[in-house]
């Protein structure tokens, strides 16, 4: 802002200096990359970003071509980057052509259209097909019969989300996060996802109040189970460890329950090595932040029906820690539950079918 005053004139003129409107050069990724390398700084192949696009284009097209508007592939990439290097939008902006508002705004519209095809990839079975199909897998890890799922939590850090509410958000391990639950497959597919509780919350509560729950004790799974950390109560349904097993067909038990469980602890890993942003830090509102999870556990899902391999990490990914530290970082141990853990059902099967397997 400049003052220009004159002798002759008693008034001040003022003359404001506008900011030339800068148009960035906006450069074309998917062509300009190998397959390789593109891999590795958006995190999925060029073949699954192009499926993916053509699912979700729709959400994504502008009604004209009115002020250079972004195109879909663009809006696509710039928010995949932004999942990859947990950048700052500013940064996100400078990378992909854009302003940092306009980052801002694509990167959530994108997510949000990735996160409404969650009832595509995130599916829990159902049918009896599906059902025997899952247990097939998981027996064929450990021999552990009728398994249909994998479940337990990880933390996903945030910043603090203020208000009255923000300390809620504080977990064991003093950091704010969103305590995020699952059930994977053997395939480390993510088949069900809770991503709505603070991180203070212990895992079985959030267990004991989702729908996945109900349906277990309505019997709509038969005789379906669960494998569960020693966190959660044992039932009909999930089946934790053994905590002092003094046999050798109890030690059997317990060896079988830990190496078919851990399919989901390597999902997480999996997951959040494939999108760091998810061990790093989500810098972003809560609502939008709970999307963004959604998000990429759809397309954690959509690359292991590909058969794809997470890609090496990007050249620009600033890690604060060994990605050893930052996974176990996340994975917060509860504290026993206090519902008692003798179940009638784990015994029968520990009787009638390891202790023929010794």
């Amino acid at each position: 802002m400049i003052n220009n005053s004159d002798s002759d004139d008693s008034e001040d003129e003022t003359y404001v200096v506008r900011r030339p409107r800068w148009i960035k050069e906006r450069n074309n990724y998917f062509y300009d990359y190998d397959d390789e390398d593109f891999r590795i700084r958006f995190r999925l192949s060029k073949a699954a970003a192009h499926n993916l696009l053509i699912k979700i284009e729709d959400h994504l097209e502008f009604i004209s071509e009115r002020n250079q508007s972004i195109s879909p592939i663009n809006q696509l990439l710039a928010t995949l980057r932004f999942y990859a290097t947990n950048n700052s939008q500013l940064t996100i902006g400078d990378f992909s052509g854009l302003s940092t508002p306009t980052a801002h705004r694509i990167i959530h519209r994108v997510s949000a259209a990735i996160a409404s095809l969650n009832h595509e990839y995130i599916k829990f079975p159902n049918t009896q097909q599906e059902i025997r199909q899952n247990q097939r897998e998981f027996y064929g890890i450990a021999r552990f019969p009728r398994v249909i799922g994998a479940m337990d939590c990880t933390h996903v850090r945030i910043s603090s989300p203020g208000g009255d509410q923000a300390e809620l958000f504080r977990n064991r391990k003093g950091y704010f996060s969103i305590n995020v639950q699952t059930i994977c497959n053997a395939n480390l597919e993510i088949i069900d996802i809770v991503a709505r509780w603070p991180g203070s919350a212990h895992d079985s509560t959030i267990f004991n109040n989702c729908c996945r729950k109900a349906k277990f004790e309505a019997g709509d799974y038969g005789e379906g189970i669960l494998l569960v950390d020693g966190g959660y109560a044992a039932t009909s349904y999930s089946m934790p460890p053994l905590e002092n097993p003094g046999t050798a067909v109890e030690q059997l038990y317990n060896e079988s329950q830990i190496r078919t469980r851990n399919a989901v602890e390597r999902s997480y890993g999996v997951w959040k090595r494939r999108f760091p942003i998810l061990a790093l830090g989500l810098r972003v509102k809560l609502d939008k932040a709970l999307v963004i999870i959604i998000a990429t556990a759809v397309l954690h899902n959509i690359l292991r029906q590909r058969g794809e391999t997470v890609p090496p990490d990007d050249p620009g990914l600033i890690l604060p820690a060994p990605w050893e530290a930052l996974l176990q970082n996340g994975q917060i141990s509860c504290e026993r539950s206090n519902t008692p853990q003798r179940s009638r059902a784990r015994e029968l099967l520990i009787n009638n079918h390891f202790r023929n397997l010794i």
